[in-house]
C-alpha cells in the first residue's frame, strides 16, 4: 500500500461530495472536483522526520497523493527539483533573497510531469484505457509520455503553432497527435467531441479530472520541505490554468492543518501576459471569474488560455493569501529570458521568465520589500523554446583566427 489518505472528492463551488473510488469528471454543477484526505490520519502516520528518509521525488509525500496501490505509480523520477539561489538578478533588481524552483529538469522538461505522473497513475489505477487532451504543448507532451510508461493509449490536440518541440515529444511516445487552426479552448471542443464516441478514454483537460492537480500541488510540499519545513513570503507564478498556483495554495493549507509547517500562508502572485491577461482582469476588477479573451496572443504560449475553468480557484487561492495578479509584456518576457541567463547561466521558459521579470516590476512598485523571501516558479527548460534567443554568430574559416578579446 502507499499508504494514501484519499477520502473523496468535494465539489469546488458548492462542496459536495463524491466518491474518489470511481472515475469522475466535473461536479454535477460543472466545477473541478477537489481531492479531499483523511489528514489528520496523514499528520498521526507520518511526517518531515519520515519522509526525509523516503526516496527524492514526489511520490515521497505519498499520504496526501491519491494512488492507493504501490503497483498502479507510474514514475519517471519526477519531483525535488532544485530551489536555486539567484543573487546576481535578485540584488539587481533590489531582491536579494530571490530564489527560483526549476521544473525545467524534471522528465519531460517542464512542471507538467507532476501532474501526468499523479494524473495517469490514479487513471490506470481507475482501469482508465486512454486519456484525451487539449494542450499547449508542454502538457499533452508529459501525458503522452506517462500514459506510454503505464501502458494506456493517448489523444492529443494542440494548437498548430505549439512549439515544435511538444509535437515530437508526442510523436515520440506514440501519441495520437493532431493539431487545429486555432487556440486551446478550440482544442478542447475536439477532444470533448471525441471522447463522446470512443470508449475507455477520459477527458483529462486541465481540472476536468480531479487529480492532475494533486500532482502539481507537490511543488508546494517540496518548496517547504527545501526551506527545511517553513514558508517563504512570496511565491510568484505563471497562471494560465492556474493548476500549479491552486496546487501551491492547497498544499500549504494541507500543510499548515497537519502542523508539518506553520505561519503565514505565502503572498500567492498569478503571472499574466499582456496578450493574454483574463485573470489579471479579472482580479483587478474585483470579479469571482474571469471572461473569456478573444484573440489572445504571447511568446509565452503556456499561458495562453483565453478562459480558465478553475479561474474562480486562482482567485480564491490569490486573495485568500493578500497576493496580487500582474500581467508583463512580451518583449519584457524575452529580454528577461536572455537577462536571466546573461546572469545565472540558467536558460529558463518565457513563462518562467515573466515571473521573474514580475518580480522586479512589483520590487520596484514597492509591493515587494528588500527583505522579501521571494520565490519565482520557472515551470520548463528553456530549450524546449529555442526561438526565445536568436541566435546570429559569425562562421570563421578553418583557416581563420578568432579575433582578439
Amino acid at each position: 500500500m502507499t499508504g494514501s489518505r484519499l477520502s473523496h472528492l468535494e465539489c469546488s463551488r458548492t462542496g459536495e461530495t463524491y466518491d474518489a473510488d470511481q472515475v469522475q469528471g466535473l461536479s454535477r454543477v460543472g466545477a473541478p472536483l477537489l481531492a479531499r484526505y483523511d489528514l489528520e490520519a496523514a499528520a498521526a502516520s507520518t511526517g518531515p522526520r519520515e519522509i526525509a528518509g523516503r526516496r527524492p521525488d514526489l511520490w515521497r509525500y505519498r499520504e496526501v497523493l491519491p494512488v492507493r496501490e504501490e503497483a498502479n505509480v507510474t514514475s519517471l523520477g519526477e519531483g525535488m527539483t532544485p530551489l536555486v539561489p539567484l543573487p546576481e538578478y535578485g540584488a539587481a533588481i533590489g531582491l536579494p533573497r530571490l530564489l527560483m524552483k526549476d521544473e525545467g529538469l524534471l522528465p519531460t522538461g517542464t512542471f507538467k510531469s507532476r501532474g501526468a505522473a499523479v494524473g495517469v497513475s490514479r487513471a490506470r489505477e481507475l482501469g482508465v484505457r486512454a486519456v484525451a487532451m487539449p494542450t499547449n504543448g508542454n502538457a499533452g507532451a508529459a501525458w503522452a509520455a506517462y500514459a506510454t510508461r503505464a501502458g494506456m493509449d493517448s489523444l492529443i490536440v494542440m494548437p498548430e503553432d505549439a512549439p515544435q518541440i511538444t509535437r515530437r515529444e508526442c510523436v515520440a511516445a506514440g501519441a495520437e497527435l493532431y493539431l487545429v487552426d486555432g487556440l486551446i479552448n478550440h482544442a478542447g471542443a475536439l477532444v470533448k467531441a471525441a471522447v463522446a464516441e470512443r470508449e475507455g478514454y477520459q477527458d483529462v483537460s486541465t481540472l476536468k479530472e480531479p487529480y492532475r492537480i494533486e500532482g502539481k500541488k507537490t511543488m508546494g510540499y517540496e518548496l517547504a520541505e527545501q526551506l527545511g519545513w517553513r514558508l517563504p513570503d512570496v511565491v510568484l507564478y505563471p497562471a494560465g490554468g492556474g493548476v500549479g498556483l491552486i496546487g501551491i495554495h492547497k498544499a500549504i493549507r494541507e500543510m499548515l492543518a497537519m502542523g508539518w509547517v506553520s505561519g503565514e500562508m505565502p503572498r500567492l502572485v498569478a503571472v499574466q501576459a499582456e496578450g493574454c491577461q483574463p485573470i489579471v482582469k479579472a482580479f483587478e476588477t474585483g470579479a469571482d471569474e474571469s471572461v473569456l479573451e478573444e484573440g489572445t496572443h504571447t511568446v509565452a504560449f503556456g499561458i495562453n488560455v483565453p478562459k480558465a475553468l478553475g479561474d474562480f480557484l486562482v482567485l480564491d487561492a490569490v486573495r485568500d493569501s493578500e497576493g496580487t495578479a500582474v500581467a508583463v509584456p512580451d518583449e519584457e518576457i524575452l529580454a528577461g529570458v536572455r537577462r536571466l541567463a546573461a546572469a545565472e547561466g540558467a536558460f529558463i521558459s518565457p513563462e518562467g521568465a515573466a515571473c521573474v521579470v514580475a518580480a522586479a516590476r512589483l520590487r520596484e512598485a514597492g509591493w515587494l520589500a528588500e527583505g522579501d523571501e521571494v520565490v519565482v516558479l520557472n515551470t520548463g527548460a528553456g530549450l524546449v523554446y529555442p526561438s526565445t534567443v536568436p541566435v546570429d554568430v559569425p562562421t570563421l574559416p578553418r583557416d581563420g583566427t578568432i579575433p582578439p578579446g
